[in-house]
């Protein structure tokens, strides 16, 4: 697995498949703004590869698949950046619904919140 310049997430091709793998165990890979852009962009960079036949986006960890959203990020927003920290959430999951190569969700525990729209 690799970073491939993110922070947030690693990323693996595993024979025709692209895995994505939240990377933040130690807050149950907790959705924060880094992360949902990381996921967006890596889901986009595969959808011209004619190498992948599918993406499958799973945790890291041993106890959550995803914990929802990262409140502690968003405790102190006021509501414009709240409207768009949601609208951004949005788009992630639209690049996903819209994605032209099947995604799966390696559910590997909690899935809460977001983590469960994600799945």
């Amino acid at each position: 697995k690799t970073r491939m310049g993110y922070n947030q997430i690693l990323t693996e091709k595993v024979d025709r498949a692209f895995v994505i793998t939240l990377n933040r165990p130690d807050k149950l890979n907790a959705l924060n703004i880094e992360l949902l852009q990381e996921v967006k962009h890596a889901v986009e960079s595969v959808q011209a590869s004619k190498d992948i036949r599918g993406i499958i986006l799973t945790g890291s960890g041993t106890k959550a698949f995803a914990a929802g959203a990262d409140i502690a990020e968003f405790a102190q927003f006021n509501v414009e950046q709240g409207t768009k920290m949601s609208a951004d959430g949005h788009a992630v999951m639209n690049s996903i619904e819209q994605s032209a190569k099947p995604v799966i969700a390696a559910v590997n525990g909690f899935a809460l919140g977001g983590g469960c729209e994600l799945a």
